[in-house]
């Protein structure tokens, strides 16, 4: 039987009115007939009980913890490589390109597990994965190693999609929040153990260091794959699958090239192209304009930026014309979704301003080891996930998430405070440690909870596509930020090294000293009059890096206060009870007029 056919009690409409999760949507659209897609996800996961959904989310906690150690490892190895080909400074163009890739990836994989099984786009998630950390490891030169970098992001950010979106099918949402932080979880281990990973690999086997994982991560899935396919082979066993094999599919309705024909307009593969080039010709130009020899004027910086802005009327008039825009407006509409989606993207653009560089400054301004940079890199993980973890069970209880999404902003702005003073100096060490626990701590009170905010104010047809426009968000976020960051870096940076090294008059050093930091460090040890003036510009550049990101947090406090507050009912989503004459009653109360309402009603959001 299904965990989730509890039935729920019929609501009062008065006490229940603050709980309102959407003013805009009609009563009819959140009672949409699910689709087979839907109904098949549902059938499949109601197979296990509670041991076997402890299985699979142990199988989802394994999967995590591989693709998290690879990440935390490959996020310093790139910065290796990176030096290694002479372009330290394009760090930044790589991940702002990555991120781009990441916006389209997470509509296409949500849309397409309505349609397809998660055991299937699991499969594909892999071989992108696999292929494109196989190219990263290879690489020759930063062309080949961006390359492989997009392909790979294109996989591991359909394979964090689907496990969020296991993670949903399996919990009921008082328990979301925890639910989703189990593929989080995995940082608790290797913030400690990533650091050893580093320093035993070493700087001369960082191709290595990545390739591995392309064996690794896909053996780790193997596990989940099992459990879905034994889920299935259940389903069909029992007779469960007889309810949908009624409900002709799309592509019995409309055959082969119907079918295409339909995914290519259902997943807005128009829209989508648009999104990436509007935001690759935009934001890639700001991180490659400067360094030693800037080139704002130039062609190749220009033209990219004019043709990004012109597009960007098509694509709102091809979105507002479509059948399935990749921007569904009925649902964003809503202010407890659009405020979500701007604190999706001020989060990673925030982390950017602080964390696209910390590692190379943490080597080269602060003078700590490889294991010691990864280790501290990591900190703002690991306390993160202890904290959102133990925060799951408190919200079990409390059913309430808003509060807590609203302290954890104010914690942000007061992390970056902290870390604008403590930049740059061996003496710096233990503020940017408290500083980045700090910055952890308060992700922990509104990241992953901020995305259970969103989910709670849908139902279970609409939730893979919220989840992937906040994933999105995130990745939009991060492309600013790679952005922003980049531009600054390469805009300030190598002024302020050939002002602090004018005296030496050595143009190789100064060279050496920006594309090759880590190089540097090795020819000039730490006291050396050379390091000490490159530690002054590294402080410098890294001091307007935090001065914008400290700024941001202003608009993220104020978005956190525009979210819904609903409260979490023991049900897999909010509009699964058999409350419907109560819901319409209450869908009624909220569509007052501002004049109508008390000051209650006004102000409890």
């Amino acid at each position: 039987m299904s965990n989730f056919e509890n039935k729920v009690p019929v609501p009062d409409v008065e006490k229940e009115f603050s709980n309102s999760p959407s003013n805009s949507q009609s009563f009819d659209q959140k009672h949409e007939e699910k689709s087979r897609g839907i109904q098949r996800v549902e059938i499949i996961s109601s197979q296990y009980g509670r041991v076997g959904t402890f299985v699979v989310f142990f199988c989802i906690f394994l999967i995590a913890y591989c693709y998290g150690l690879d990440n935390t490892v490959r996020y310093n190895f790139q910065a290796f490589a990176q030096s290694s080909y002479g372009t330290h400074s394009l760090l930044s163009t790589v991940n702002t390109a990555t991120a781009v890739i990441a916006v389209a990836a997470q509509p296409f994989y949500a849309r397409l597990s309505d349609y397809f099984g998660r055991a299937e786009l699991l499969c594909i998630c892999i071989v992108f994965y696999a292929v494109g950390t196989i190219l990263e490891s290879q690489a020759k030169n930063v062309r080949i190693y961006a390359g492989g970098a997009v392909i790979y992001q294109f996989g591991y950010t359909g394979l964090m999609l689907l496990l969020q979106l296991l993670a949903g099918d399996f919990s009921l949402l008082n328990w979301r929040l925890l639910a989703s932080f189990i593929p989080a979880t995995p940082f608790i281990i290797n913030t400690w153990i990533s650091g050893n990973v580093v320093s035993s690999l070493g700087l001369e086997k960082w191709s290595w260091g990545i390739a591995m994982w392309a064996i690794i991560v896909p053996v780790a899935c193997c596990p989940l794959l099992f459990c879905l396919a034994h889920m299935h082979w259940r389903a069909k066993r029992n007779g469960d699958m007889e309810v949908i094999k009624n409900i002709e599919s799309e592509y019995s309705k409309r055959g082969l090239w119907g079918f295409i024909k339909f995914l290519f307009f259902k997943i807005d593969i128009i829209g989508i192209f648009l999104i990436v080039a509007i935001l690759a010709l935009i934001l890639v130009p700001f991180s490659i304009a400067g360094g030693i020899d800037a080139n704002w004027k130039t062609a190749k910086v220009l033209a990219p930026l004019i043709v990004g802005f012109c597009v960007i009327p098509f694509f709102i008039l091809w979105e507002r014309h479509t059948t399935y825009p990749v921007v569904p407006f009925h649902l964003i509409k809503d202010r407890g979704v659009w405020a979500a989606l701007c604190i999706g993207i001020l989060i990673n653009w925030i982390w950017y301003m602080q964390g696209d560089y910390m590692f190379t400054v943490l080597q080269v301004a602060v003078n700590q080891s490889y294991a010691s940079a990864t280790r501290i890199t990591s900190l703002y993980s690991f306390v993160s996930v202890i904290t959102g973890t133990l925060l799951g069970f408190v919200i079990v209880k409390v059913r309430q998430l808003k509060p807590f999404i609203v302290f954890g902003a104010c914690m942000w702005f007061i992390a970056m405070g902290l870390l604008v003073h403590y930049r740059g100096g061996s003496e710096s060490r233990s503020g940017i440690i408290g500083s980045l626990c700090l910055l952890g701590f308060g992700a922990g009170f509104f990241t992953y909870p901020t995305q259970a905010s969103i989910q709670a104010g849908t139902n279970h047809e609409h939730m893979a596509v919220v989840t992937s426009l906040y994933l999105s968000s995130y990745y939009i976020g991060s492309a600013f930020g790679g952005a922003v960051s980049g531009a600054i870096w390469t805009q300030t940076l190598p002024k302020e090294i050939i002002k602090q090294l004018s005296g030496f008059d050595n143009m190789t050093m100064i060279e050496t000293a920006y594309g090759s930091p880590f190089t540097f460090i090795l020819e000039y040890p730490w006291g050396t009059p050379e390091r000490e003036a490159v530690v002054i510009a590294y402080r410098h550049t890294q001091r307007l890096l935090l001065i914008a990101g400290t700024c941001l947090c202003v608009p993220l406090i104020i978005c956190t206060l525009l979210l819904h507050n609903p409260r979490l009912e023991s049900v897999q989503n909010m509009f699964e009870s058999d409350a419907d004459s109560a819901r319409a009653q209450l869908e009624a109360v909220t569509k007052k007029k501002w004049s109508e309402k008390t000051w209650k009603e006004r102000f409890n959001f």
